[in-house]
């Protein structure tokens, strides 16, 4: 792959973080949906083009090319220690939360009682975690693979479980905006296959629905919280229910 190749794998990738489609892109640079696709697949892109392409990604060209060099993100998930750290401190979770959402700083400071040199400082730690990179003029670059995902059983979770879990459904899920769901079958092995599939692709679904978003105000969006649950399961007052099996002889 030559260095030009490389630019516009990068420039791509970052597009389509920003939330961005190829008919935006085309509708911002006042060209047709088809020329934007030929240039960005290396249909003879001028340098200033490329510039004017990477802005609306949000880079400059320098760090264009630093993202080219750096490649495809590649942190899938944090250590125990990492996960830890974001549990003892509310506030640090809570910018973290943001920036993987594609809150900028002043979005995350006019919505929460955070100075703008405290949540500097917290971005700053998860920069060097590796979640973000945090660029000149306090920009937010998520540097995680888009399969990304907490430990599982690690200390997010286990925070989840005991203070996110009933609050999240310590609610009457009535309106339209709500919606809680509950059925029980009993499934052959491959029926069982497809449901992961099709609860796969759901989770798929909704991370496109995300970033088809991040083009909309961060006023005009609201906060969803989508729990899908799956495993072998017999209520409690059933099991107690059951025969005893029989002794070996």
């Amino acid at each position: 792959m030559d260095e030009t190749q490389r630019l516009l794998v990068a420039l791509k990738r970052q597009l389509k973080a920003a939330g961005l489609t190829y008919r935006q892109v085309a509708a911002a640079s006042s060209l047709s949906e088809p020329s934007i696709k030929r240039l960005l697949n290396g249909g003879g892109i001028t340098l200033e083009r490329l510039c004017q392409l990477a802005t609306l990604a949000g880079l400059t060209l320098a760090e264009l090319v630093e993202e080219a060099e750096r490649g495809e993100a590649d942190l899938h998930r944090l250590t125990i220690e990492q996960e830890a750290s974001l549990v003892a401190d509310d506030r640090l979770m809570l910018v973290a939360v943001c920036a993987l959402n594609h809150w900028s700083l002043a979005e995350i400071t006019a919505r929460y009682a955070l100075s703008e040199l405290e949540a500097l400082q917290l971005l700053l730690q998860l920069d060097r975690m590796g979640l973000i990179a945090l660029l000149p003029g306090n920009r937010i670059r998520l540097t995680v693979a888009r399969d990304f995902d907490w430990l599982p059983d690690g200390p997010i979770r286990r925070y989840f479980r005991e203070h996110g879990q009933p609050d999240f459904l310590a609610h009457d899920f009535a309106g339209e905006e709500a919606s809680l769901q509950f059925t029980h079958a009993m499934l052959s092995p491959a029926a069982l296959a497809q449901l992961q599939r099709q609860l796969k692709r759901l989770r798929q679904d909704l991370a496109e629905l995300h970033r088809d978003s991040l083009t909309v105000p961060l006023a005009e969006r609201r906060g969803v919280g989508l729990l899908l649950a799956l495993r072998e399961w017999e209520p409690a007052a059933f099991s107690r229910l059951r025969r005893e099996a029989p002794a070996l002889s």
